[in-house]
């Protein structure tokens, strides 16, 4: 086993781990955090598959921004876990359900992926520009796909990230029952007789004095 081998399923492990430590941690700041480590991991993996861009991305857009921004919106929900954890076993059946279809899912789209078929496959747009002797650029190929064959589904991502930006901002604007905030128009149009009150008193008299 070559170190490139091995530094791929250690990238593995750890992101599995990751990734059943999400779904498991009582803690959603914990649960995040495993996200992040999970999405580390992910960048590992495309770095030994020669997709740079895509891991730097991964890296700086769900790690840099994304997960900050879950993290910021997960503290301030505050989130009651109890009432989380007393509806958990009602609801697992209907889990279970739909993560065990979901991963037949995608052992069915995997298992038919390595299937060996036997019409002869295309040359990797790499492979036949290395042998002509030009310069390829993976950024370039994703770039074009992006755009050209796969551009519906990539508005459709943005409109559902748009949604889930709006709903995140409707949730942190809502009022709280035990938070005080101070309302800036009556500020301004305070007026200083409002604030301020002038009281005469009639000096003390010191001691021998006549009365």
């Amino acid at each position: 086993m070559d170190v490139r081998t091995g530094l791929f399923y250690l990238f593995a492990v750890v992101l599995l781990f990751a990734a059943f430590r999400v779904i498991t941690a009582r803690n959603p700041v914990y649960a995040a955090l495993f996200l992040v480590l999970t999405f580390f991991q992910a960048a590992g993996v495309w770095l030994l598959l020669k997709a740079e861009f895509l891991a730097i991305s991964l890296v700086l857009v769900y790690v840099g921004a994304v997960m900050v921004l879950f993290l910021f919106v997960v503290m301030m929900l505050d989130i009651n876990v109890d009432a989380l954890r007393a509806g958990f076993w009602k609801h697992f059946p209907l889990a279970a359900t739909v993560g065990t279809l979901i991963a037949l899912e995608m052992a069915a789209v995997l298992m038919g992926g390595f299937r060996p078929t036997e019409e002869p496959r295309a040359m990797p747009a790499a492979a036949a520009a290395a042998q002509a002797g030009v310069q390829y650029s993976n950024t370039k190929e994703l770039g074009r796909l992006l755009y050209t064959e796969y551009l519906f589904p990539l508005e459709i991502a943005a409109v559902i990230l748009l949604v889930a930006i709006v709903s995140a901002i409707a949730l942190t604007l809502r009022r709280r029952k035990e938070s005080k905030y101070i309302d800036p128009a009556k500020q301004i149009g305070v007026r200083r007789q409002d604030r301020v009150r002038i009281v005469q008193m009639p000096s003390e008299k010191k001691e021998g004095e006549a009365g």
